[in-house]
């Protein structure tokens, strides 16, 4: 994704339902921005440990990625490597982006990152991930309204 001109890498990470754990956006797509990314997606996610994840097929993240992720993660989490595996989150980009083109990119992070959280809540509550107090256009403006802590 464009902003103010230059390319910014998206990582996002979903569980097996495409269900989305979290997101962020960085300048770089390097090992150190893949770690910062993986403790954060576990901090979401410290109540319901993975069973498996599935990086990227990026080298460098095969190998300087896979001991750091092992002093994050138990002995048990499999670490698959197969490009084919990644299909869901490439899925999910692909979705992202046609949202996203209209808006012909961004000027700052910010504003990137605020859009960005609006796009990915609008497409759970449209998925059915999110449970609504009350069906309808209203339990949605309710939701999104405690989620960005707008003012009632």
């Amino acid at each position: 994704m464009r902003v103010a001109g230059k390319w910014k890498d998206l990582f996002r990470a979903v569980d097996k339902h495409s269900q989305l754990i979290d997101f962020m956006l960085s300048d770089r797509r390097d090992t150190g921005a893949a770690y910062r990314f993986l403790r954060k997606a576990l901090r979401t996610m410290s109540g319901y440990p993975p069973l498996s994840i599935t990086p990227d097929k990026l080298a460098s993240y095969q190998d300087d990625l896979a001991p750091a992720v092992g002093s994050l993660l138990s002995k048990n989490v499999e670490q698959r490597t197969s490009k084919y595996l990644n299909n869901i989150i490439e899925a999910e980009h692909g979705a992202l982006k046609r949202v996203i083109r209209p808006t012909r990119g961004f000027q700052r992070m910010r504003t990137a990152f605020v859009t960005l959280k609006s796009f990915e809540v609008m497409r759970m509550i449209r998925g059915g991930h999110c449970v609504l107090t009350q069906l309808g256009a209203t339990g949605e403006i309710r939701l999104v309204n405690q989620l960005f802590r707008l003012a009632a």
